[in-house]
């Protein structure tokens, strides 16, 4: 959920039993025709929803030209790659934010750009042609001609409670909305991406590897079973990391996932996320299972969103090596508090920004810039670089 919505009043219910719990919970959120449905209306429209099988990779539309990955670093050497997150509210202030973006992008080269979820707020998409795509992605985006890797937030899973991630099915629309989107890249609810480098073996540079979270971090249990935290899509997928991390040459891999692994922001972390330590789902107990035993000390990075904060976290003996970044501040902002004690590199839990990660042979790196929504322009508040050889050990 976000940070101005109900929390769940106790774990792992479904959307049905909350609601029945309090009528006031069930209220639409009044921002606009995505308001929340209820009764009967509800029904019918959820049922027009796509199936419950995982989304095939988009083909694309004729007439359409998505913009092409980077086929190789610059001439410096690196990848320039933008990281937002939590973005997807069509207001002013996303406006700011993308165009402080756009500004940066232009005089740094980047060549390819990360949205970690939430995309769409407040419910997600009603179909692939939803003129939302246009309001609260195109439009702000306009002039950043490059790929967007995107991953499914929980707001995009809306069910009949905005953002609970309770319809899964729901994000096979963003899938769709690849084939309509030159710079939209989401060919499958979870992939990989890898960019070459210049080494004579052909291995990648860096991959990333987008993880769909949602069906073991919702606020409300699955009722589809094909979605249940041990169902046979979340198997599959775990599956599919496992054996895509293991087998990636990589020199950098980088996670992206939208519910965090570790979080000092209101939300918290995998495994307590909003006070919860309880139940298969609210908690996100096996997300972090997830996390720690598929990922960590495999991965260089997680990049996620969610909590509508910026923190470049270090890493702890649980995450063997793996760092957590979260920048979930491209649309809404958090309350300015620190509720976690995780250590950190840098952490903004007011402001809105996006970040850099640069990648090359010899180093990582992060840029974290904080915005100015009044006058839409950046300020560099952040740099951290973490050479290869103090990367995580493989």
């Amino acid at each position: 959920m976000c940070d101005d919505e109900l929390e769940p009043p106790a774990p792992d219910l479904t959307e049905d039993q909350w609601s029945a719990l309090d009528p006031a919970v069930a209220r639409p959120v009044p921002l606009s025709r995505r308001a929340l449905l209820t009764g009967a209306a509800a029904g019918m429209a959820l049922a027009a929803l796509p199936g419950t099988h995982p989304a095939r990779a988009a083909t694309a539309r004729p007439g359409t030209a998505a913009f092409p990955l980077p086929a190789g670093p610059d001439r410096t050497g690196q990848y320039r790659v933008l990281v937002t997150g939590d973005a997807g509210t069509g207001t002013a202030e996303q406006y700011a934010v993308a165009a402080a973006a756009r500004d940066v992008c232009a005089a740094e080269g980047v060549g390819l750009a990360v949205g970690l979820g939430d995309n769409l707020y407040e419910n997600g998409p009603e179909d692939a042609g939803d003129p939302e795509f246009t309001e609260k992605f195109e439009g702000p985006n306009a002039g950043i001609d490059v790929p967007w890797l995107m991953v499914l937030g929980n707001h995009d899973c809306s069910g009949l409670i905005p953002g609970s991630g309770g319809r899964p099915a729901r994000g096979d629309h963003e899938v769709a909305y690849s084939a309509r989107s030159p710079r939209w890249y989401m060919p499958a609810r979870h992939y990989s991406v890898a960019l070459p480098s210049a080494r004579a073996d052909g291995a990648p540079l860096v991959e990333f590897f987008a993880l769909d979270t949602n069906p073991v971090a919702s606020t409300v249990a699955q009722t589809d079973p094909h979605y249940h935290w041990n169902g046979p899509y979340m198997r599959g997928q775990r599956d599919w990391l496992d054996r895509a991390l293991g087998a990636s040459r990589a020199t950098w891999k980088v996670v992206l996932g939208h519910h965090p692994y570790v979080n000092n922001g209101k939300h918290g972390s995998a495994g307590s996320y909003d006070g919860f330590t309880v139940g298969h789902y609210t908690s996100g107990v096996h997300l972090r299972e997830l996390y720690e035993e598929v990922v960590c000390g495999r991965a260089d990075l997680i990049l996620s969103g969610h909590d509508h904060t910026m923190q470049v976290l270090e890493p702890t003996p649980r995450s063997r090596g793996t760092r957590q970044i979260v920048c979930g501040a491209a649309g809404k902002s958090g309350d300015g508090r620190r509720y976690g004690s995780h250590p950190a590199r840098w952490q903004d839990f007011a402001a809105r920004g996006f970040m850099v990660l640069g990648v090359s042979a010899a180093a990582c790196s992060v840029d974290v810039y904080t915005v100015d929504t009044r006058t839409r322009t950046a300020h560099l508040a952040h740099t951290a670089t973490w050479p290869r050889a103090a990367a995580t050990a493989r």
